[in-house]
């Protein structure tokens, strides 16, 4: 098994990408922690790892706010005493929104979810991977944080700044042996994608098991040699074959 016996922390691991990512760790022999906001939701995914027989904690928090991440936190290294890996992938959206339709309420809660929640939860573990001399971090990006839309500017800002902010820390913590990567999507068959489109899903849509295998092979020491960077996992709907990098609206 490629993660056997490595503590992994996941937001957003209730669904989508998230729950997909938490079930491809805990095949790998990982103890999952899976944070979401709906109780509910992470506990299903716990129970259902556990009985699969694999080890799990499921962990309500919101990655916006400084104290629910420390909590966050404390709880798996009082379950573990450790962190070894952590994957960023709580996100939120909105549907099309003009610039000039947009509130700062609006605003704030993308930019606080996406880029600040990602910002505390990797501040909150590197403590315990500094201490430890290593660490796997796997930040979520998308290919909207590569190239711009209509419409989807809170989003795609929020995700272009998560790129630059990997490739900012990965240079920090090199020294300590921690690796931070970051994914970058294309369109997924998720819950998130169905409701910022309307129900319109491309159907070019991939299932996120594509983008978790490669979340397994950036935690894995598959990976040592890579740090720093972006990968794009963009599936049917490549620009390359042609296709838009807009979703419907």
């Amino acid at each position: 098994m490629k993660l056997d016996g490595k503590v992994v922390l996941i937001t957003g691991g209730s669904r989508g990408i998230g729950r997909a990512v938490a079930l491809a760790f805990a095949s790998e022999g990982a103890r999952v922690a899976v944070v979401s906001r709906n109780k509910d939701r992470c506990a299903e995914v716990a129970t259902q790892i556990s009985k699969s027989g694999g080890s799990a904690l499921g962990i309500q928090a919101d990655v916006a706010s400084e104290a629910d991440v420390a909590r966050m936190v404390e709880q798996v290294k009082a379950k573990w005493q450790r962190v070894d890996i952590l994957v960023n992938v709580a996100a939120v959206n909105l549907p099309y929104r003009a610039v000039t339709d947009l509130s700062l309420e609006e605003w704030n809660w993308i930019i606080g979810v996406n880029l600040t929640g990602t910002f505390l939860c990797c501040r909150a573990v590197l403590p315990l991977m500094i201490e430890q001399r290593s660490g796997k971090i796997i930040n979520f990006s998308s290919l909207g944080g590569r190239v711009g839309a209509a419409g989807r500017t809170p989003y795609r800002s929020s995700k272009a700044a998560i790129i630059n902010f990997t490739e900012c820390l990965a240079a920090e913590v090199k020294e300590f042996n921690i690796d931070v990567n970051t994914i970058c999507p294309g369109a997924v068959a998720t819950d998130m994608l169905r409701e910022i489109t309307l129900g319109k899903m491309p159907a070019h849509a991939m299932p996120p098991e594509d983008v978790a295998a490669v979340a397994v092979f950036l935690a894995s020491d598959e990976s040592r040699a890579i740090t720093g960077t972006a990968i794009d996992v963009l599936g049917p709907g490549n620009p390359l074959f042609g296709k838009a990098t807009a979703f419907p609206r």
